[in-house]
């Protein structure tokens, strides 16, 4: 990675589009969302089909327009992704004018997506210019049976139901969309400098919301201000989680890039209300049958994707959690038909939390997705104590069916006097039926320690069961070896698909020796597929960075380059360009080795713990709004120095407020808000402050 010059690093700038459109720009907030110059958009939520056959249903784009000039000689375009302002646009250039399409998905008014066409002279007068409007818009779907409804303040309007339900007697979700006709060609008369046409798409599920965000949509156009309060809700997305970095350009590209495209799929920050369906590997601009898995939901979101929002954003990490709160009944009803109590969470799901996986092994196997829900309820609850989330709105239901369900799936060894898991696919999907995979069971135990922890918290009884489970479940490990198996007769050499036995020490952290997690290490990354998803590297740069190995990080990480595309920095899940394409997962791996990996973070039952390293080619990494016990702080790191800054505490006054505590000395640092605290690079600390004096 070479420095670059002083270009945007936010600005992604071309002058023609990819070969492959897989690889064009999206634009899409937490509701609606599209690929530029595709035919279809997505709503969060929408599914058609029913179960081994569920998908994003395709709902026909009237956005989808290109801008031409036909006959006009020495005409330059760019296509040009502001990561800033969650915008796309196309410029034509010409010697006497431009001529800007400008698309964008809005990021507070979660309903619309809009574009606009502006033709501005370079000379005071001149011929009229008009600009060709190319749309193939055709109001059908082939996962809706569409109506034309009455027009709407001088748009058009079509509604309908999706075909097919996910299970008998699901609800079959109804889309209603407004738009503004789009005209073959638009034009600037000779005496005008400038004029800039505004269309506007809104889409809902009744006809009286869908009229209301219309409305409200073209009364911000009228007031000239559509634009700026899109623009206005990215810049407060921005600012409230900010990774920068003084180092190589690509890098910080890769962040931006990162960075927008899963700001994009959160949930509004001012929206308590909006009811979430989750986030899926492709995201919002796919998952149509066939495709990107279809839009379906899997471990992706809990494990990779979601500690990112849940360190800047936890009410988005909380809209999250409250999908699969919503999902459980679905969850219940999977564990009852493989025969066991509680709940099993979905490989694959969709709007019930009925298991939707087309092929009915990973469905069956892949159980470990139920640990992987869990530590993200439980990251949640240590970052945030968020009581009322789990007393009174439906978490602990979640945990307890959780632990019901690991309790039922266990089986006792006479022999070992342990518990075993058996029969299961573990995160390295290229094995089946092993028994008790090493990821499996960790998380297991992780799940009924966090259940058994929160009761006491709660006062809640439950069986001892979870605790004795939790003490006795077999977690294998070669002793003669010192290393971790990744299941029962694994045998060391084996390939392997993708990140499974490293995710032991993050992020499960799981207890070991440095020397155990480095024979995890060094045993797994030489058979892991070269090829395998974008995340598996940088969790294994992360164990590199824990053991302090900076040289060994930088190589792994510097690999999840090869799946960033030109030029909008789209992410493909497998480096030779195959597999889902928009690749979050990936993208969220990426994220966590620099928000955890460069920082140390780990959350802890009491603390949010720091331990950086500063490779070579890092002068400094400044991480803003990270969210801790309800206060905000700001994070600078160099090799010499860590300051920290507490930006808005808690405002609660029965809390006591932040402080820093060092490893090495055991030194306290109290943190007032607003004021800058510097201290030598160690690792330590972020707590409450004890009422005991030091």
């Amino acid at each position: 990675m070479a420095d670059g010059g002083g270009t945007d690093p936010a600005v992604f700038t071309s002058s023609t589009l990819p070969s492959d459109p897989r690889l064009f720009a999206t634009v899409t907030n937490a509701y609606l969302g599209t690929r530029v110059y595709r035919d279809i958009l997505h709503v969060n939520g929408v599914y058609n089909g029913a179960v081994g056959d569920t998908h994003r249903a395709d709902i026909p784009s009237p956005v989808n327009v290109r801008i031409s000039v036909p006959d006009e000689d020495g005409l330059t375009e760019t296509f040009t992704l502001n990561t800033r302002t969650g915008t796309f646009s196309h410029v034509l250039q010409s010697a006497g004018y431009t001529a800007t399409y400008r698309l964008f998905a809005h990021q507070s008014l979660v309903h619309l997506l809009a574009f606009s066409i502006t033709i501005q002279r370079l000379a005071p007068k001149g011929q009229p210019v008009t600009v060709q409007l190319q749309t193939q818009f055709t109001p059908q779907s082939q996962d809706l049976v569409l109506h034309r409804g009455q027009d709407f303040q001088g748009a058009h309007y079509i509604y309908g139901e999706t075909l097919i339900p996910e299970v008998e007697g699901a609800p079959q979700p109804s889309v209603h969309m407004i738009w503004t006709p789009v005209p073959q060609a638009v034009t600037l008369p000779g005496e005008e400098p400038e004029r800039t046409w505004e269309f506007l798409t809104a889409v809902d599920g009744s006809e009286e919301e869908v009229k209301r965000h219309f409305h409200e949509g073209k009364s911000l156009i009228a007031a000239g201000s559509l634009y700026a309060s899109h623009t206005r809700a990215w810049a407060a997305l921005w600012k409230g989680c900010h990774v920068d970095v003084d180092g190589p350009f690509p890098l910080r590209q890769a962040l931006y890039g990162c960075l927008y495209y899963l700001l994009s799929a959160i949930p509004p920050l001012d929206s308590p209300d909006f009811l979430f369906h989750g986030i899926s590997p492709g995201g919002l601009s796919n998952g149509t049958q066939g495709e990107d898995y279809w839009g379906h939901v899997f471990w992706d979101q809990d494990t990779w994707i979601y500690p990112n929002i849940l360190l800047f954003y936890p009410e988005a990490a909380r809209a999250i959690l409250q999908y699969r709160i919503r999902a459980l009944g679905g969850a219940l009803k999977n564990a009852q038909e493989q025969g066991y109590k509680g709940a099993k969470f979905p490989w694959e799901s969709a709007a019930t939390g009925r298991e939707v996986c087309p092929e009915k092994i990973y469905g069956a196997q892949e159980v470990h997705i139920n640990g992987d829900v869990l530590l993200a309820f439980e990251q949640y609850y240590h970052t945030t104590q968020d009581r009322k989330l789990f007393q009174e709105e439906g978490a602990w239901d979640v945990v307890g069916t959780v632990a019901q369900y690991w309790c039922s799936r266990v089986v006792w060894s006479q022999e070992e006097q342990r518990y075993h898991i058996k029969g299961v696919m573990p995160p390295d999907e290229y094995h089946n039926s092993v028994d008790n995979s090493v990821y499996t069971n960790a998380v297991a135990q992780r799940s009924l320690r966090f259940a058994a922890d929160l009761a006491h918290d709660f006062q809640i009884p439950v069986p001892e069961e979870w605790q004795e489970v939790a003490k006795k479940i077999k977690v294998p490990f070669d002793a003669a070896r010192n290393y971790h198996p990744e299941y029962d007769g694994y045998s060391p050499g084996k390939p392997v698909k993708q990140a499974d036995v490293v995710l032991l020490g993050y992020p499960v952290m799981y207890p070991m020796s440095t020397e155990v997690r480095k024979n995890d290490l060094e045993t797994y990354e030489p058979v892991t597929a070269r090829d395998g998803p974008a995340m598996t590297w940088s969790m294994f740069a992360i164990g590199w960075m824990e053991l302090k190995e900076i040289q060994r990080a930088q190589s792994q990480l510097n690999k999840c380059f090869n799946n960033i595309t030109e030029p909008f920095k789209i992410w493909a899940e497998n480096s030779d360009g195959s597999g889902a394409v928009n690749f979050l997962t990936g993208m969220g791996g990426f994220l966590q080795a620099i928000l955890f990996g460069y920082t140390g973070f780990r959350i802890t039952k009491g603390s949010l713990n720091f331990d950086p390293i500063c490779p070579a080619n890092i002068r400094k990494l400044k991480i803003t709004g990270v969210s801790y016990l309800g206060s905000k702080l700001n994070f600078t790191l160099t090799e010499e120095t860590v300051r920290v800054k507490v930006t808005k505490s808690s405002g609660d006054p029965r809390l006591s407020p932040l402080e820093a505590v060092l490893g090495a000395s055991g030194q306290h640092i109290p943190l007032p808000e607003g004021q800058s605290i510097s201290f030598a690079t160690t690792a330590g600390r972020i707590q409450r402050a004890s009422a005991e004096p030091h």
